[in-house]
């Protein structure tokens, strides 16, 4: 079983979606495709130049937002039977595809695959490219444990400090996963990072668009979008994903 395309969703309040896809739209250099669902709530980040989505939007009615994956596959229902057999929970089936929850209870999707292949391009020396799943302590290593046996053809290995474990996807696939350890027993949920060649440079571009700096880290920065989300702009080479130099 191999994920043949990733989405990255990015999931705001439904009260401040406009303002959510309106950023980020200009972030990625994309524009919106029709409006989908009962309510009009998913929409997609389409790329020019003939590249193909990885990024969709979402309005959601409780909570302040996050992210989560898509998994595009062949069989849907064998990639579920699989993440079931891994630890993973089922929270909601649909026709076609699926919404499961790892053991930590971070939601995903297995969705069927229609045919995408072609990455998009960096954007102004940054591109969105992984979600960082965030963990609780008690529950990291099988957190960690589940990704790197569900994604068996990914490259799972320690990241640049000990609260970090990455799952490097095949080349092609437009969307890494990080998981972090936290420092403090809550909820799991998921952020967006972006790779960054200047950061100071990105950061710059991102708050002339309405986000807003939170925190300073070792090699990233912490933002605020302006829906409420926070993200990371994150010292890594944008073509390959790996740390600069």
């Amino acid at each position: 079983m191999s994920i043949r395309w990733t989405y990255a969703f990015i999931d705001r309040p439904a009260g401040s979606f406009d303002r959510a896809h309106t950023f980020w739209t200009a972030v990625t250099d994309t524009r919106l495709s029709e409006f989908r669902g009962e309510q009009g709530e998913f929409v997609t980040l389409l790329p020019g130049d003939g590249a193909d989505a990885c990024v969709k939007a979402q309005g959601v009615d409780s909570g302040g937002g996050g992210a989560h994956l898509d998994f595009a596959v062949d069989d849907v229902p064998d990639f579920v039977k699989s993440a079931l057999r891994l630890g993973a929970g089922i929270a909601a089936e649909h026709e076609g595809w699926a919404v499961l929850r790892s053991p930590a209870g971070q939601l995903f999707c297995a969705v069927p695959w229609h045919g995408e292949s072609a990455r998009p391009p960096v954007v102004r020396g940054s591109r969105l490219d992984q979600v960082c799943v965030d963990v609780p302590p008690s529950l990291y290593d099988a957190e960690v444990a589940f990704w790197s046996a569900l994604l068996a053809d990914w490259a799972s290995a320690p990241g640049s400090r000990p609260e970090f474990q990455v799952l490097k996807p095949p080349p092609g696939l437009p969307i890494r996963i990080l998981l972090q350890r936290l420092g403090e027993e809550r909820p799991a949920s998921a952020h967006l990072d972006l790779a960054c060649a200047d950061i100071a440079a990105t950061r710059t571009r991102h708050e002339e668009l309405g986000a807003a700096v939170v925190a300073q880290g070792a090699h990233w920065t912490v933002m605020r979008d302006p829906a409420g989300g926070t993200y990371c702009l994150t010292g890594r080479d944008p073509e390959t994903g790996g740390l600069a130099g």
